[in-house]
């Protein structure tokens, strides 16, 4: 089986696996709680998305990548990153734009995480060598789409705000 066969067989089951996950356990917990309690949890999932940054690290992947595209993915993820870090203090502390906070936070992330698999594909990535980033796409960046499909989920079903 070649390299991007395999990349993004892995990178479905990934999917596949973390929905049953969050459809067995994760949801059913988060519904007994509050909004904004809900909310912090799946936004931890995308504090860590700064380790985007390894892309830009000299040797760590193909240098033959576009530049271009590491940038992107690097800076976008690192944004990503700080609005859900912020976003999680503002929850917590019940500030009273927390919420919208959190829409641009996960609009951003997600937009973000369109472009990146648009890079992705245009490029065709996973024929470069990727080392350890490896990873990052087939079994991190899945967890990530579930978690913005979750927050939006949270969000538009929009339940009681109280609590932290």
């Amino acid at each position: 089986m070649e390299n991007t066969a395999i990349f993004w067989m892995q990178l479905l089951v990934s999917c596949v696996v973390f929905a049953i996950v969050t459809a067995w356990y994760v949801w059913p917990s988060l519904t007994r709680m509050p909004r904004n309690s809900a909310l912090v949890p799946l936004l931890w999932v995308h504090v860590p998305r700064y380790v985007g940054m390894t892309l830009l690290v000299t040797g760590m992947v193909d240098p033959k990548l576009s530049r271009e595209f590491l940038s992107g993915a690097a800076y976008g993820d690192l944004v990503a990153a700080a609005l859900a870090l912020v976003s999680i203090f503002a929850l917590r502390s019940s500030w009273r734009f927390a919420i919208p906070l959190v829409w641009v936070t996960n609009t951003w992330g997600f937009v973000d995480l369109l472009n990146g698999v648009r890079g992705v594909l245009q490029l065709n990535v996973p024929s470069f060598n990727l080392a350890t980033f490896w990873y990052v796409y087939t079994f991190y960046a899945p967890l990530v789409v579930v978690s913005h499909l979750m927050i939006f989920r949270v969000l538009v079903a929009g339940r009681r705000a109280s609590g932290s």
